[in-house]
């Protein structure tokens, strides 16, 4: 999940030049108006002139002539405002904007990663990641609802495997859509092949286009990453950034939940990650092949019952359409 320092450097590079950016719209900016309302370039170089005397008495001391600079600087910031609205300019006109207002185009807030820097480095490494290659073929325009049987009526929900795949992909592009909005969860469960990863890039996908920070991670992958925080020795920004990137992101998807080697470790590291991404409303999306009984007897009765009763459950059907595929069914 760490970036190289390559990588670093690339998005660093990046909030500079949106800095200087900024300079330059707002340098354009003053520049029109002091053209368009002279009085106000005339106020600016007073204010100026006024902070320098009013640095001058703070080091003498004279604390009553600096409160009285101060009101006067208030009142030469009211008539620039008045005369910023008066032409119909927006108050805060001549203020520096910013893509992400939160970190000031730094990437930071209060030395830790801002949010926006995060989803950067989720960008960057999905142009650098094999998923970023799989969701252009593995997407909600290229879903084909031709290899389901449209014969046979499936006895759990009373009609046949196609129409049944229409509604859960309904279901799941409504719920990408939601994403930063309605927040929510899904389990996918089912069979080796009966559509699971498939659903799931079509989130991710839609996701990753409107810019939210996804993590895709086998089951395999998420726990070898939870080990390695907690057994080898690691600096403790690194541990940080990993647990981070798992507990942070938008949306977290773990691919093939029960394909791992299962123990105690791994149950409560499931409970961890689950009940923390619960807590602060951020999505996760499990697929797995054990049914909700083996999943208890794998990760015990209170990962069961936190996944019951925060995820959308969405039970998948039919035989391993990959399978079929090569058959030519």
């Amino acid at each position: 999940m760490a970036l190289s320092n390559s990588q670093y450097n690339a998005i660093m590079r990046d909030y500079g030049r949106r800095q200087i950016h900024n300079r330059h719209s707002q340098e354009r900016r003053i520049e029109e108006v002091y053209q368009r309302i002279p009085a106000v370039r005339e106020i600016d170089n007073t204010v100026g002139l006024k902070a320098v005397e009013r640095a001058k008495q703070l080091l003498g001391g004279d604390t009553a002539a600096r409160d009285r600079l101060k009101r006067e600087i208030a009142e030469l910031g009211e008539q620039r405002t008045a005369l910023l609205t008066a032409y119909g300019y927006p108050e805060n006109y001549l203020e520096m904007s910013y893509t992400c207002p939160d970190c000031k185009d730094s990437g930071y807030v209060e030395g830790r990663k801002c949010h926006c820097f995060k989803r950067a480095q989720m960008k960057l490494l999905y142009a650098q990641s094999n998923i970023d290659q799989i969701v252009k073929k593995e997407n909600f325009s290229t879903f084909s609802y031709d290899c389901f049987d449209d014969r046979r009526i499936i006895p759990e929900v009373g009609m046949t495997a196609a129409r049944y795949m229409k509604s859960v992909a309904e279901k799941c592009f409504q719920f990408a859509r939601g994403l930063g909005k309605e927040g929510g969860n899904i389990l996918f469960t089912g069979n080796t092949g009966v559509g699971k990863t498939f659903l799931t890039n079509c989130i991710a996908k839609e996701a990753m286009d409107s810019y939210y920070s996804v993590l895709y991670l086998s089951a395999n992958d998420l726990f070898d990453v939870f080990s390695k925080n907690r057994f080898e020795s690691r600096s403790e920004e690194e541990i940080r950034d990993t647990y981070q990137s798992i507990l942070e992101c938008d949306l977290l998807i773990i691919d093939d939940l029960g394909t791992e080697v299962n123990n105690s470790f791994t149950s409560s590291q499931l409970f961890y990650c689950i009940n923390d991404r619960l807590a602060g409303s951020r999505s996760t999306i499990i697929s797995t092949n054990l049914s909700l009984n083996m999943l208890r007897d794998n990760y015990t009765d209170r990962v069961t019952s936190r996944i019951i009763s925060g995820y959308q459950i969405i039970p998948l059907y039919g035989e391993d359409l990959r399978r079929r595929k090569l058959l030519g069914g």
